[in-house]
């Protein structure tokens, strides 16, 4: 599976926007897709994730209600939604898959885009 994210900018604090993970090479069924971001200089962390067959989301309890994870199967894509947006929201976005299974490392997913880059301005 090949991810590619896209969505990132430049908004004011208060502001939204919505990221996009894009899969290729297969449909996505059994995947779980999670978002990571990564500040430089500090581990990437999860952001939230969504098990691809059963619609079901997974939220880091900071971002829970401003974050919105979602997919569309029509477009083999994940989405995050983030509202009410902060300066310390501030990192590079990545999306990435693994099989069958949530967990919240980094280090057990398999499959990532690239990042993108938002930038939240006070």
């Amino acid at each position: 599976v090949q991810l590619q994210a896209s969505g990132g900018g430049l908004v004011q604090a208060g502001g939204s926007l919505r990221l996009s993970c894009a899969a290729s090479g297969r449909t996505l069924s059994r995947d779980v897709i999670a978002w990571f971001r990564q500040i430089p200089g500090t581990e990437r962390e999860i952001v939230a994730a969504i098990r691809w067959d059963r619609d079901r989301p997974y939220y880091i309890q900071a971002m829970k209600g401003r974050f919105t994870v979602s997919r569309d199967i029509t477009k083999n894509t994940v989405y995050l939604q983030m509202d009410s947006l902060k300066p310390e929201d501030s990192a590079v976005y990545y999306c990435a898959g693994q099989w069958n299974v949530y967990t919240p490392d980094a280090r057990d997913y398999q499959y990532w885009g690239q990042g993108t880059l938002v930038t939240v301005s006070s």
